[in-house]
């Protein structure tokens, strides 16, 4: 923890000191959480983003030693977990993010100390916001980055190029292995109840489902 905040802490003072714009990603602890928001109340610009998996995991489950939970940064307390949830519900977090990793077996079937970090995300991510927050709130949040990182937002109207997801956000399942698109195994949401499945896209002419 004391890592993270003393990273996070350098870099808010030099954003003070110079002006600008910053990006914190994937922020995983309490103390970096109440440093960017004392921050943001001084009216710096500064905006951040935390992994699902820091939402719904905590630090327990390395106890088994089981190498799909060996992430960076890594999963933390259940006292991180409840501050990192309420301050994406207040604002202080701005995105939430997949942080998608996929590794081949031979990087993480391995010892756990040698084993590589990083767990699949991105087939989840939708599935277990929404059983987190709700329909509503896990939209709103997957989608506000586009004003901060200069993303047109796609409008709804005949004559504009498509730009849609397709999902069924009541579709309840527990994600398996088997179940996955990704050639790569490592997920730690083996198991998992979710809640709302992503199913395809259209982008311009094409449609993919």
């Amino acid at each position: 923890n004391l890592s993270e905040s003393l990273r996070v802490g350098r870099d808010l003072e030099i954003l003070e000191y110079t002006g600008g714009h910053l990006h914190i990603p994937t922020v995983s602890t309490a103390e970096a959480v109440a440093q960017i928001g004392r921050a943001k109340k001084k009216g710096l610009d500064v905006s951040c983003s935390v992994a699902i998996h820091n939402l719904l995991f905590t630090d327990r489950e390395l106890e088994q030693f089981d190498s799909n939970y060996k992430v960076l940064p890594p999963l933390r307390s259940e006292q991180d977990r409840k501050a990192l949830l309420k301050a994406l519900k207040d604002g202080v977090i701005d995105f939430a993010t997949s942080d998608h990793t996929p590794l081949d077996i031979e990087e993480k079937r391995l010892e756990f100390d040698r084993a590589a970090f990083g767990s699949l995300g991105l087939e989840s991510a939708f599935g277990a916001l929404n059983r987190l927050l709700g329909l509503k709130q896990s939209i709103e949040i997957l989608t506000r980055g586009r004003s901060r990182f200069g993303i047109a937002e796609s409008a709804i109207a005949e004559g504009e190029r498509a730009c849609l997801s397709l999902f069924d956000p009541d579709c309840e399942y527990t994600q398996e292995a088997a179940d996955l698109m990704s050639t790569s195994r490592n997920s730690m949401y083996h198991g998992m109840q979710l809640k709302g499945k992503a199913y395809g896209v259209v982008v311009g002419p094409k449609t993919n489902v």
